[in-house]
């Protein structure tokens, strides 16, 4: 009995991680919008799961405040005010200093194929028209550098930053600029692979800095979005 609903418990974990993790990508890839109303039952039947772990996967987003949840209203994709942008852009530069610090030479070059396939990807992405795209692949290298200084706890703190920083950015970055530049983030890799992580935290801080300078603060938008087709393929 006692291996049963252990067996029942970690099924439910996996399948409310799963809910959490397809989620959080979406909002990432900036499939679902800032104020997006996330309907149970659109989300059950997407991807065919159980509606009470929908529930308990919304509520742990809430609580790393990626989902508001309103009472007698349901859940929403949050909608992070200019203050918080400002907070979430500070709390970044902290966390990913501390990233970029704790990349040796021996790890970049360890990586380096995965590296380097990944930032051919991204020349030839920036190269196209395609926002989304865009926009995914730059915030893959963030993500990809967190993967590489091999700290659990600093790379559980920065997935929660960019998730919420892909809703800031939603919210209040200029259509006509791309989200990173591939050159800065070539900047902070030749830096690394001469072992000089003093100049990488700098070309990283100012390249952050350079993010946080292409957000309007004051424009504030929402939109409406198919929910069934924003979580298909993830």
């Amino acid at each position: 009995m006692t291996q049963s609903k252990s067996k029942a418990s970690s099924k439910k974990q996996a399948e409310v991680q799963r809910i959490i993790d397809t989620l959080s990508k979406a909002i990432a890839q900036h499939r679902l919008k800032p104020g997006q109303r996330l309907v149970e039952a659109q989300i059950v039947g997407a991807l065919n799961v159980n509606r009470n772990h929908v529930q308990t996967a919304l509520q742990r987003l809430s609580l790393q405040r990626v989902v508001t949840i309103e009472p007698n209203r349901g859940a929403f994709v949050s909608q992070p005010s200019a203050q918080e942008a400002r907070e979430i852009f500070a709390a970044r530069r902290s966390v990913e200093r501390g990233i970029v610090e704790a990349i040796s030479i021996e790890k970049i070059e360890r990586h380096w194929d995965i590296i380097n396939a990944h930032m051919l990807g991204e020349l030839e992405v920036t190269s196209g028209t395609d926002r989304q795209a865009i926009v995914g692949k730059l915030s893959d290298y963030h993500r990809l550098l967190a993967d590489i200084c091999d700290n659990t706890v600093l790379k559980e703190i920065f997935d929660n930053l960019m998730v919420r920083s892909s809703l800031i950015v939603s919210l209040y970055q200029r259509n006509d600029v791309p989200t990173c530049q591939h050159n800065e983030h070539k900047k902070v890799l030749d830096a690394l692979r001469l072992g000089d992580n003093d100049l990488a935290v700098k070309v990283m801080l100012e390249h952050l800095n350079n993010l946080e300078a292409e957000l309007v603060l004051d424009d504030n938008q929402g939109l409406d979005i198919d929910l069934a087709s924003a979580l298909k393929d993830i």
